[in-house]
């Protein structure tokens, strides 16, 4: 499909540069059906159905951004994506000056050597020492926000709280999966007083999530691979939800890209754990999930692809249009959608 199709006008304006306090407190636009409707995430308990269960991604975000020399040259790296005990791949920033063999000094002690340039111009960092990464990178990262928001303002302390979910326990995210950031611990209560349950999985978000699609074409793009896993206890409890009449609803784009990765032809959600670079765009039918809740996307990313192929292109981009129009927030701290498509054909 042509790119051009998922574009449109975002006033900068309409960019959250803090989260909504409280978190659930953020709006919420639904669609359900051929209906829509203006909320606020704490009336999920109302909106959605006892025996519904939502699925939430416990990834935990590391600080992946680190500035560092080589040599004279300062050097910018963003990791994402763990290919060993002490290699990550990083996007690096001023990749010009530097080649294969370099070491680069990350300050407070922290060394990593460059390797294998790949054809997107990122290299394998190979971390010194005999410390865990991650304590590491506590001491000469910072909190990878997304470009859009960096680009306004400076990170500071109140990222560091404000960009993980009440979820995050598995480190090795690059990015939160934004959509579960609106959760409170009361909102959780509330939904479970209502019958509906919760369950997680984990898909370590990586910094590709971020990256533009250049290609005019979507069968031109190449989606960055994820790592991720859902156990066999996870995936048994979904699929008892769906046979009981349930519906499985994902928090967030990561949530619904594994559980569909990890679902068959048949539609049984199978225990999954390794990379995928799954890439949905209208055509694709959905097996492993009956609704999405997500935030506002970019334009002529591949996540606005993913909500046209669960609601359709016109669809979304009717709602957008009515979502900027109505002063909605939009992408990593903005507002949110609940997407429920309705029963399949």
């Amino acid at each position: 499909m042509n790119v051009d199709l998922f574009d449109f006008e975002l006033p900068p304006e309409r960019i959250a540069l803090r989260p909504a306090a409280p978190r659930d407190s953020a709006r919420l636009l639904l669609l359900d059906g051929p209906a829509t409707r203006d909320a606020h995430v704490g009336d999920l308990p109302a909106l959605l159905r006892r025996r519904d269960l939502l699925v939430f991604n416990d990834t935990r975000v590391i600080p992946a951004q680190l500035e560092g020399l080589r040599g004279n040259a300062k050097i910018g790296a963003t990791l994402h994506k763990r290919e060993g005990p002490r290699r990550w791949r990083a996007f690096i920033r001023n990749a010009k000056r530097l080649s294969d063999g370099d070491a680069i000094d990350f300050g407070a002690g922290v060394t990593a050597v460059a390797s294998d340039r790949a054809e997107d111009g990122s290299f394998a960092l190979s971390f010194a020492g005999d410390e865990p990464v991650e304590l590491l990178l506590e001491r000469c990262g910072r909190m990878p926000l997304p470009p859009y928001i960096a680009s306004k303002r400076p990170t500071d302390a109140r990222d560091a709280d404000d960009y993980q979910t009440m979820f995050a326990a598995e480190p090795g995210a690059v990015a939160a999966p934004t959509a579960a950031l609106h959760f409170t611990p009361e909102l959780l209560a509330a939904l479970d007083d209502a019958g509906i349950a919760h369950a997680t999985l984990t898909l370590h978000v990586g910094a590709g999530t971020f990256l533009p699609v250049k290609a005019n074409d979507t069968d031109a793009h190449k989606m960055h691979a994820e790592w991720g896993r859902i156990d066999e206890a996870t995936a048994a409890r979904l699929n008892a939800v769906r046979a009981a009449g349930g519906r499985v609803i994902a928090v967030g784009t990561t949530s619904l890209r594994l559980i569909e990765s990890a679902t068959g032809g048949d539609d049984v959600i199978r225990p999954f754990e390794g990379d995928t670079a799954i890439f949905i765009t209208p055509g694709y039918r959905f097996k492993g999930v009956d609704g999405l809740v997500t935030n506002f996307h970019l334009p002529r990313s591949t996540l606005f692809m993913l909500v046209s192929a669960l609601m359709g292109l016109d669809r979304m981009q009717a709602a957008y249009a009515h979502a900027i129009a109505s002063g909605y927030r939009f992408y990593s701290y903005g507002d949110a959608s609940l997407l429920l498509p309705g029963p399949k054909e």
